[in-house]
């Protein structure tokens, strides 16, 4: 069985070889595929060449503005408080009770007129008591000058007899002792004339002292008649009519005042911009209370000096106020128009670009071709930067340039929009 078998399998057909062609036909493929490769790689190259080309040969648009000259004054806005140019707390000077009130808070009155009347009829008392006592002093003036005259009289009468007196002795009519007496006699009498004529001057001392307390009196007196010491306000109110004040007892004051005629407003200027500040620098005032209105100023003294704490300098700006629209106490915002010690050039902020080399803007030239400048800021104002160095003012700059900006790169200058217009340094 085996043996037929094997004599079956020796007569099966053995197939044949396989041929060239499927080895042709990978290959074909395969060289296809290697060339449709290549040709993909050689066509991106080309588009990134064409795109680079591009790139180099591109003049993007861009809108420019020019840098500004900032040579006006230099806003600086500061808070601040109104405050009365005067204020006055009216104290009692003369003891008594309020006879008459003629004003209330709000009451708005000119110097010298009444506010008050105190009685005092002690005090009133005392002045017609002085005043008498200098009535009696001049009687004993007048006492003491008759004297004096008498004196003077008894003085001359000594002499004549002193001399008479001397002739007879001479000529031995009269003793000596008699001489000699008449002699005393005028010596006593112009003693007697010298106390008479320093009685007088005593009495005259004592009169002046007597006039004096009576003047006291009298300018005591006067502030029984309690009057405004300036035009102004009354603020506050602290008596009424039957009231018993004393003087000089320290206490509440009888009346209040302001004068807001003119108003003051304190600020403490940074030492930045500390130098500028002089007096006669205009300022402006703004209240958030009236809108739309913006007050005068002018700043009207400093400290000069700075305070070693802060580095601020404290300056006092007064305010005008004929309209009494302004009231002390108010919150106010007060910009100082402060001349500025040399001109710098003004740029916006989104001109500006941080780089390796510090702070740059880009700068087109006549023929729009970029320059990056490095520059160097002076005063930060937030939107608004003030150069130092590292720009011309009037130069041309480009608003908000990209980063990949090439230097020397050209451009297509568009004309910015509002927005993109650059603000002045003053405006804040």
């Amino acid at each position: 069985m085996k043996a037929h078998d094997a004599a079956q399998g020796d007569t099966r057909e053995i197939p044949p070889a396989p041929g060239f062609a499927p080895f042709l036909l990978v290959g074909l493929v395969a060289a296809g595929l290697l060339g449709y490769g290549a040709y993909n790689h050689w066509q991106r190259d080309v588009e990134a060449t064409a795109t680079l080309e591009g790139i180099k040969t591109l003049v993007p648009q861009l809108r420019t503005i020019v840098a500004e000259r900032a040579d006006g004054p230099l806003d600086l806005t500061l808070p601040g408080e109104t405050q009365a140019f005067a204020t006055a707390s009216i104290a009692a000077r003369a003891t008594g009770y309020i006879a008459e009130r003629r004003v209330d808070i709000g009451s708005r009155v000119k110097a010298g007129d009444l506010l008050l009347r105190i009685a005092a009829p002690d005090l009133d008392q005392q002045l017609v008591q002085a005043e008498a006592q200098v009535g009696q002093l001049r009687a004993q003036l007048l006492q003491a000058q008759a004297q004096v005259e008498q004196a003077r009289a008894n003085v001359n009468l000594a002499n004549l007899t002193n001399n008479r007196t001397s002739t007879l002795a001479v000529q031995g009519w009269a003793s000596r002792q008699n001489a000699d007496t008449s002699q005393a006699g005028v010596l006593s009498q112009a003693a007697t004339l010298a106390a008479a004529e320093a009685g007088v001057k005593v009495a005259t001392a004592n009169i002046k002292s007597q006039e004096a307390v009576v003047e006291r009196l009298k300018a005591l007196t006067a502030f029984e008649r309690v009057v405004a010491p300036f035009d102004g306000v009354v603020t506050t109110r602290n008596v009424d009519v039957g009231d018993l004040v004393k003087a000089d007892n320290g206490g509440t004051p009888l009346l209040s005042m302001d004068q807001d005629s003119t108003l003051r407003i304190t600020v403490n200027v940074p030492q930045n911009d500390a130098v500028g500040v002089k007096p006669g620098v205009q300022a402006e005032i703004s209240v958030p209370q009236i809108p739309g209105r913006r007050f005068g100023g002018f700043v009207e003294r400093s400290s000069v000096a700075l305070n070693a704490a802060s580095r601020t300098l404290t300056t006092q700006v007064d305010v005008p106020n004929p309209d009494r629209a302004l009231r002390a106490g108010l919150y106010a915002a007060v910009t100082l128009k402060i001349p500025r010690t040399e001109e710098s050039v003004a740029v916006p902020a989104e001109a500006t670009v941080f780089k390796s080399n510090g702070l740059q803007v880009a700068e087109v030239g006549e023929d729009d071709r970029v320059t990056w400048r490095t520059i160097k800021v002076r005063r930060d104002l937030g939107r608004v930067l003030e150069l130092e160095s590292g720009l011309a003012a009037d130069s041309h700059i480009v608003f908000s340039p990209p980063p990949e900006l090439r230097d020397g790169q050209t451009i297509e200058r568009v004309k910015p929009t509002p927005q993109a217009r650059p603000i002045r340094a003053a405006e804040r």
